[in-house]
């Protein structure tokens, strides 16, 4: 008998939404707290875009797993990360300009 390759409930693309925004959202705070020296040069750039698409992916996360696709908790740090990453650079931006 041959097995099939339908997809499974689990096999949606919003359960992959979670992990997404856990890496971006570590991405993003590690290009803007990195304790290393000038090491914020080489990562801002990814951190600038990583922290608000680690935001935007990690609340489109948490919809999906309030129905039931993908995990909670996975979107919901990936969201604190990227939210952490963007006050990182505003607040970096703002020491930077006094």
């Amino acid at each position: 008998m041959r097995d099939t390759n339908a997809a499974a409930q689990d096999d949606t693309p919003a359960t992959a939404l979670g992990p997404t925004a856990l890496v971006l959202g570590v991405f993003s705070t590690f290009g803007v707290f990195a304790f290393f020296p000038f090491a914020w040069i080489v990562f801002f750039p990814i951190a600038w875009i990583a922290g608000p698409l680690a935001v935007t992916f990690g609340v489109a996360g948490i919809h999906y797993a309030r129905q039931g696709v993908g995990r909670m908790w996975t979107a919901t740090l990936g969201t604190a990360l990227g939210a952490a990453g963007m006050i990182g650079m505003v607040s970096l931006f703002g020491g930077l300009a006094a």
